[in-house]
């Protein structure tokens, strides 16, 4: 009877602790069956700028060119006996590209030089006869009254005077035109040094030491009509045609944004010049101009590039903001606590965020106490609460 006694009370106690266990086995899955998981759907806070930002009205495909590029020639025919540049060498405006045989020019200003000092030395020879023929007038003129010079050597001498000063005359206009001569001589002479007439770089160099250059093609095939091609890199802008039905799209002024096919990731920021006022009755395109407002190296003439053409929204008052400001949809905000709040979703739980509100447009409110680019639940439902687990919907 004692061992039967002592088995049912392990039974008993055993019946106790396995009920102890089915109790918290069914607390702990009551717990976790009312642990709610939310599904929201999820937005992003909007900073004032983004309800403004620019947006592509037209495409169009064009090239790199250069407002300012010059295929750099001699003034005068010659043989080149120095190239002093190279393809790709970035010169000075002013700077020597190339020079030419100078043999005959600086002949001819030596002869030019030489005859201005015959024409000065001629000219100081009759300045010093008209000095003495004067003195001689002088005297004869004091001495004519006293009747010891002829009226006839008196008239002699007033001649003479006369002849001399008409010579010095002409010999001062002898020596301004063979000064005209020398400097005319100079410029000849500086001819045969070819100058930068604008800083740049060198695109192609068309002529070697030894070739003829001239200014003026003759016809032949022994003479370059070119030294050099310079392209000023500062002056580099895009031509692109856009189809005439579409060019009421592009205005003066507008915004625009380019991207070169060597660099489809770089996003260069330009602006319409001018439309052009012609029309390519073959293509159907007007010519418009583009300018870079970013000048890189990489940017390169006759490079292929896409612009488009850009139309901001128009600017509404609302979108003024103050400062810490941003768009949320309304339905983001609500009220908890007799405050508005929203619900930020951070590692799948939210956390409530009191915010102050301000203007409303077009189904969103204007708060401040989140930041631009926060993740908030669209629509929070009435039982959510902070720090709770959420499942996010794909909008």
């Amino acid at each position: 009877k004692r061992d039967e006694a002592g088995s049912r009370g392990r039974l008993r106690w055993l019946a106790a602790a396995l009920a102890v266990l089915v109790a918290l086995a069914a607390a702990g899955y009551f717990l976790l069956a009312h642990e709610s998981v939310v599904r929201v759907a999820q937005v992003t806070a909007l900073a004032p700028s983004a309800l403004s930002s620019p947006a592509a009205v037209l495409q169009a495909s064009g090239y790199v060119t250069a407002e300012r590029e010059a295929t750099v020639s001699a003034e005068i025919a010659g043989l080149l006996t120095h190239v002093l540049i190279q393809e790709g060498e970035y010169v000075h405006r002013g700077q020597v590209l190339a020079k030419l045989d100078d043999s005959a020019q600086r002949a001819a200003l030596a002869q030019a030089q030489a005859q201005l000092q015959v024409a000065q030395a001629l000219l100081a020879q009759y300045h010093a006869q008209l000095v003495q023929a004067r003195l001689d007038l002088g005297r004869d003129q004091a001495l004519i009254g006293q009747h010891l010079v002829s009226e006839q050597a008196f008239e002699q001498a007033r001649t003479q005077a006369a002849v001399l000063a008409a010579q010095v005359r002409s010999q001062r206009r002898e020596v301004q035109v063979e000064r005209a001569a020398v400097r005319a001589a100079q410029v000849q002479e500086s001819y045969t040094v070819v100058r930068a007439p604008f800083s740049g770089v060198v695109v192609d160099k068309a002529a070697q030491m030894g070739e003829m250059i001239s200014p003026i093609f003759g016809g032949g095939g022994f003479t370059r009509t070119g030294i050099a091609t310079i392209v000023d890199m500062s002056s580099l802008e895009v031509d692109v045609d856009v189809n005439e039905a579409y060019i009421d799209r592009v205005h003066a002024g507008q915004p625009a944004v380019a991207v070169l096919d060597a660099y489809p990731s770089w996003k260069i920021p330009a602006h319409v010049i001018a439309i052009v006022p012609t029309a390519d009755k073959s293509k159907a395109t007007v010519r418009v101009r583009v300018a870079l407002e970013s000048k890189d190296r990489r940017i390169l003439p006759e490079m292929g590039v896409r612009v488009s053409f850009l139309q901001r929204a128009p600017k509404r008052s609302a979108t003024a903001l103050p400062a810490g400001m941003v768009w949320v949809p309304a339905s983001a905000v609500v009220r908890r606590g007799g405050r508005s709040v929203v619900f930020a979703i951070h590692d799948s739980r939210v956390r409530q965020r009191a915010v102050t509100t301000g203007p409303a447009r077009a189904g969103l409110r204007a708060v401040s106490g989140v930041a631009a680019g926060t993740s908030i639940v669209r629509s929070p439902p009435g039982r959510l609460q902070d720090g709770e687990h959420v499942a996010i919907e794909s909008e």
